[in-house]
Protein backbone atom coordinates (compact mmCIF):
# COMPACT_ATOMS: atom_id res chain seq x y z
CA UNK A 1 0.00 0.00 0.00
CA UNK A 2 1.32 3.54 -1.01
CA UNK A 3 -0.11 5.45 2.27
CA UNK A 4 1.29 8.60 0.71
CA UNK A 5 -0.26 7.92 -2.30
CA UNK A 6 -3.44 7.45 -0.15
CA UNK A 7 -3.11 10.39 1.49
CA UNK A 8 -3.09 13.00 -1.54
CA UNK A 9 -6.12 11.43 -2.95
CA UNK A 10 -8.27 12.29 0.70
CA UNK A 11 -6.48 15.45 0.25
CA UNK A 12 -7.77 16.33 -3.50
CA UNK A 13 -11.36 14.51 -2.36
CA UNK A 14 -10.59 11.66 -5.08
CA UNK A 15 -11.15 8.86 -2.09
CA UNK A 16 -13.08 9.52 0.92
CA UNK A 17 -12.79 8.87 4.38
CA UNK A 18 -14.41 5.97 4.97
CA UNK A 19 -12.52 4.19 1.90
CA UNK A 20 -9.23 5.26 3.47
CA UNK A 21 -10.41 3.88 6.88
CA UNK A 22 -10.67 0.73 5.12
CA UNK A 23 -7.47 0.57 3.06
CA UNK A 24 -5.52 1.58 6.39
CA UNK A 25 -7.24 -1.41 8.68
CA UNK A 26 -4.88 -4.00 6.97
CA UNK A 27 -1.53 -1.22 8.43
CA UNK A 28 0.97 -2.25 9.73
CA UNK A 29 0.25 -6.01 8.13
CA UNK A 30 -2.23 -8.38 6.83
CA UNK A 31 -2.27 -11.75 8.41
CA UNK A 32 -3.56 -14.34 5.76
CA UNK A 33 -3.01 -17.21 8.18
CA UNK A 34 -0.14 -18.65 6.60
CA UNK A 35 1.92 -15.39 5.80
CA UNK A 36 1.55 -11.27 7.33
CA UNK A 37 2.00 -9.12 4.35
CA UNK A 38 3.94 -6.19 5.39
CA UNK A 39 1.75 -3.23 3.77
CA UNK A 40 4.06 -0.66 5.90
CA UNK A 41 7.50 -1.46 4.54
CA UNK A 42 7.64 1.05 1.94
CA UNK A 43 6.66 4.24 4.36
CA UNK A 44 9.44 2.60 6.39
CA UNK A 45 12.00 1.93 4.46
CA UNK A 46 10.92 3.22 0.86
CA UNK A 47 10.72 -0.59 -0.85
CA UNK A 48 7.61 -2.58 -1.16
CA UNK A 49 7.73 -6.18 0.63
CA UNK A 50 9.40 -8.53 -1.99
CA UNK A 51 8.47 -11.88 -2.20
CA UNK A 52 11.05 -14.76 -2.01
CA UNK A 53 9.11 -17.74 -4.11
CA UNK A 54 11.29 -21.00 -3.85
CA UNK A 55 9.67 -23.17 -1.97
CA UNK A 56 6.12 -21.83 -1.29
CA UNK A 57 3.32 -23.78 -2.50
CA UNK A 58 1.45 -22.66 -5.14
CA UNK A 59 -1.59 -21.62 -3.51
CA UNK A 60 0.04 -19.83 -0.88
CA UNK A 61 2.21 -17.41 -3.73
CA UNK A 62 -1.10 -16.96 -5.69
CA UNK A 63 -2.75 -15.24 -3.04
CA UNK A 64 -0.01 -13.39 -1.83
CA UNK A 65 0.10 -12.09 -5.41
CA UNK A 66 -3.48 -11.26 -5.30
CA UNK A 67 -3.63 -9.55 -2.17
CA UNK A 68 -0.63 -7.47 -2.76
CA UNK A 69 -2.06 -6.01 -6.71
CA UNK A 70 -5.39 -6.04 -5.01
CA UNK A 71 -4.10 -3.19 -2.75
CA UNK A 72 -2.41 -1.19 -5.77
CA UNK A 73 1.12 -2.00 -5.26
CA UNK A 74 3.57 -3.75 -8.23
CA UNK A 75 5.08 -6.92 -6.90
CA UNK A 76 8.37 -8.05 -7.08
CA UNK A 77 9.09 -12.15 -6.81
CA UNK A 78 12.60 -13.79 -6.71
CA UNK A 79 13.49 -17.34 -7.56
CA UNK A 80 10.25 -18.35 -8.76
CA UNK A 81 9.91 -21.43 -10.75
CA UNK A 82 7.95 -21.90 -14.19
CA UNK A 83 5.16 -23.70 -12.77
CA UNK A 84 4.58 -20.61 -10.26
CA UNK A 85 5.32 -18.76 -12.64
CA UNK A 86 1.59 -20.32 -14.58
CA UNK A 87 -0.26 -20.62 -11.48
CA UNK A 88 0.18 -17.03 -10.79
CA UNK A 89 -0.65 -15.77 -14.60
CA UNK A 90 -3.77 -18.40 -14.52
CA UNK A 91 -4.95 -15.72 -12.32
CA UNK A 92 -2.94 -12.60 -12.98
CA UNK A 93 -2.48 -12.27 -16.71
CA UNK A 94 -0.45 -9.30 -16.28
CA UNK A 95 2.11 -11.21 -14.73
CA UNK A 96 5.56 -11.33 -15.87
CA UNK A 97 7.94 -13.57 -15.66
CA UNK A 98 11.88 -13.88 -16.66
CA UNK A 99 13.37 -17.98 -16.39
CA UNK A 100 17.22 -16.62 -16.37
CA UNK A 101 16.93 -14.34 -13.50
CA UNK A 102 13.49 -16.34 -12.26
CA UNK A 103 12.36 -12.87 -11.38
CA UNK A 104 8.24 -13.15 -11.32
CA UNK A 105 6.67 -8.81 -11.00
CA UNK A 106 3.49 -7.44 -11.75
CA UNK A 107 4.02 -3.39 -12.74
CA UNK A 108 1.62 -1.39 -13.20
CA UNK A 109 3.09 1.68 -12.45
CA UNK A 110 5.85 3.57 -14.69
CA UNK A 111 8.62 3.88 -13.11
CA UNK A 112 11.51 6.70 -13.38
CA UNK A 113 14.67 5.50 -13.64
CA UNK A 114 17.60 7.38 -11.57
CA UNK A 115 20.93 7.47 -11.58
CA UNK A 116 23.22 4.71 -12.76
CA UNK A 117 24.68 1.56 -11.38
CA UNK A 118 26.54 -0.96 -13.35
CA UNK A 119 26.00 -4.71 -13.34
CA UNK A 120 29.39 -6.49 -14.56
CA UNK A 121 30.10 -10.17 -14.60
CA UNK A 122 33.41 -12.67 -14.96
CA UNK A 123 31.40 -14.89 -17.62
CA UNK A 124 28.50 -15.71 -19.19
CA UNK A 125 27.74 -18.63 -16.53
CA UNK A 126 27.43 -15.57 -14.21
CA UNK A 127 24.39 -13.81 -16.10
CA UNK A 128 21.63 -15.33 -13.83
CA UNK A 129 22.61 -13.86 -10.37
CA UNK A 130 23.52 -10.54 -12.09
CA UNK A 131 20.00 -10.31 -14.01
CA UNK A 132 18.50 -11.17 -10.73
CA UNK A 133 20.48 -7.96 -9.10
CA UNK A 134 19.73 -5.47 -12.49
CA UNK A 135 16.17 -5.97 -12.79
CA UNK A 136 15.79 -6.00 -8.68
CA UNK A 137 17.34 -2.37 -9.33
CA UNK A 138 15.53 -1.54 -12.28
CA UNK A 139 12.17 -2.22 -10.12
CA UNK A 140 12.73 -0.09 -7.70
CA UNK A 141 13.68 2.83 -10.26
CA UNK A 142 17.42 2.25 -11.01
CA UNK A 143 18.58 2.89 -14.44
CA UNK A 144 21.47 0.14 -14.80
CA UNK A 145 23.99 -0.66 -17.62
CA UNK A 146 24.65 -4.17 -17.81
CA UNK A 147 28.41 -5.10 -19.14
CA UNK A 148 28.93 -8.81 -19.09
CA UNK A 149 31.69 -11.10 -19.91
CA UNK A 150 34.31 -9.06 -18.80
CA UNK A 151 36.34 -11.45 -16.31
CA UNK A 152 39.88 -11.61 -15.58
CA UNK A 153 40.38 -14.69 -17.84
CA UNK A 154 40.64 -11.94 -20.50
CA UNK A 155 41.49 -8.27 -18.94
CA UNK A 156 41.72 -6.52 -22.34
CA UNK A 157 37.88 -6.95 -22.23
CA UNK A 158 37.43 -4.98 -19.03
CA UNK A 159 39.89 -2.47 -19.82
CA UNK A 160 38.21 -1.90 -23.29
CA UNK A 161 35.22 -1.11 -21.28
CA UNK A 162 36.12 1.25 -18.47
CA UNK A 163 34.27 4.18 -20.42
CA UNK A 164 31.04 2.66 -19.50
CA UNK A 165 31.71 3.25 -15.15
CA UNK A 166 31.68 7.17 -16.09
CA UNK A 167 28.88 8.34 -14.13
CA UNK A 168 28.01 5.53 -12.16
CA UNK A 169 27.02 5.48 -8.57
CA UNK A 170 27.84 1.75 -7.75
CA UNK A 171 28.92 -1.09 -9.26
CA UNK A 172 27.85 -4.61 -9.38
CA UNK A 173 30.50 -7.19 -9.70
CA UNK A 174 29.02 -10.72 -10.05
CA UNK A 175 31.70 -13.57 -10.79
CA UNK A 176 32.21 -17.48 -9.63
CA UNK A 177 35.49 -19.63 -10.31
CA UNK A 178 38.23 -17.60 -8.16
CA UNK A 179 36.37 -14.28 -8.10
CA UNK A 180 38.89 -12.10 -9.06
CA UNK A 181 36.67 -9.72 -10.95
CA UNK A 182 35.61 -7.40 -7.77
CA UNK A 183 38.69 -6.59 -6.69
CA UNK A 184 40.22 -5.47 -10.40
CA UNK A 185 36.97 -3.20 -10.64
CA UNK A 186 37.28 -1.83 -6.97
CA UNK A 187 41.12 -1.38 -7.97
CA UNK A 188 40.09 0.74 -11.50
CA UNK A 189 36.75 3.05 -10.32
CA UNK A 190 35.94 5.64 -7.12
CA UNK A 191 32.63 4.55 -6.50
CA UNK A 192 31.56 1.25 -3.86
CA UNK A 193 31.60 -1.80 -5.41
CA UNK A 194 29.23 -4.84 -4.21
CA UNK A 195 30.79 -8.45 -5.02
CA UNK A 196 28.45 -11.01 -5.95
CA UNK A 197 30.31 -14.36 -5.75
CA UNK A 198 28.24 -17.11 -7.12
CA UNK A 199 28.71 -21.21 -7.51
CA UNK A 200 30.14 -21.28 -10.80
CA UNK A 201 32.83 -23.21 -11.02
CA UNK A 202 34.84 -26.45 -11.10
CA UNK A 203 34.65 -28.63 -7.41
CA UNK A 204 37.71 -26.83 -5.65
CA UNK A 205 35.44 -23.75 -5.84
CA UNK A 206 33.44 -25.19 -3.35
CA UNK A 207 29.99 -24.16 -5.17
CA UNK A 208 31.27 -20.33 -4.65
CA UNK A 209 32.95 -20.41 -1.20
CA UNK A 210 36.20 -19.57 -3.15
CA UNK A 211 34.84 -16.49 -4.65
CA UNK A 212 33.42 -15.52 -1.46
CA UNK A 213 36.46 -15.81 0.37
CA UNK A 214 38.27 -13.94 -2.72
CA UNK A 215 36.11 -10.95 -2.71
CA UNK A 216 36.11 -10.95 1.55
CA UNK A 217 40.07 -11.21 1.29
CA UNK A 218 40.39 -8.68 -1.38
CA UNK A 219 43.32 -5.58 -0.88
CA UNK A 220 40.93 -3.48 -2.88
CA UNK A 221 39.03 -0.82 -1.33
CA UNK A 222 35.43 0.15 -1.25
CA UNK A 223 34.28 -3.70 -1.83
CA UNK A 224 30.94 -4.73 0.03
CA UNK A 225 30.51 -8.40 -0.33
CA UNK A 226 27.01 -9.93 -0.02
CA UNK A 227 26.14 -14.10 0.39
CA UNK A 228 26.56 -16.69 -2.57
CA UNK A 229 24.48 -15.92 -5.56
CA UNK A 230 22.70 -12.83 -3.89
CA UNK A 231 21.60 -10.98 -6.84
CA UNK A 232 18.50 -9.93 -5.14
CA UNK A 233 20.77 -8.38 -2.33
CA UNK A 234 23.21 -6.57 -4.25
CA UNK A 235 20.36 -4.91 -6.46
CA UNK A 236 18.30 -3.76 -3.15
CA UNK A 237 21.84 -1.63 -1.59
CA UNK A 238 23.00 -0.83 -4.71
CA UNK A 239 19.61 1.22 -5.28
CA UNK A 240 20.20 2.18 -1.94
CA UNK A 241 23.37 3.63 -2.58
CA UNK A 242 21.94 4.98 -5.98
CA UNK A 243 19.62 6.78 -4.37
CA UNK A 244 21.88 8.91 -1.59
CA UNK A 245 23.96 9.50 -4.44
CA UNK A 246 20.74 11.20 -6.51
CA UNK A 247 19.58 13.16 -3.54
CA UNK A 248 23.32 14.61 -2.97
CA UNK A 249 23.41 15.80 -5.86
CA UNK A 250 20.20 17.46 -5.69
CA UNK A 251 20.65 18.93 -2.47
Amino acid sequence: MDVTELLRQVKEGAVDIEEAERQLKNLPYEDLGFAKLDHHRKLRQGFEEVIYCSGKAEEHLVKIYQTLTAEGVDVLGTRASGEQYEAVRNLLPEAVYDPISRVLKIEKHEKEQIGKVVVCTGGTADISVAEEAAQVAEFFGTRVLRLYDVGVAGIHRLLANMGHFQGANCVIAVAGMEGALAGVVAGLVDVPVIAVPTSVGYGASFEGLSALLTMMNSCANGITVVNIDNGYGAGYVATQINRLAVRGGES
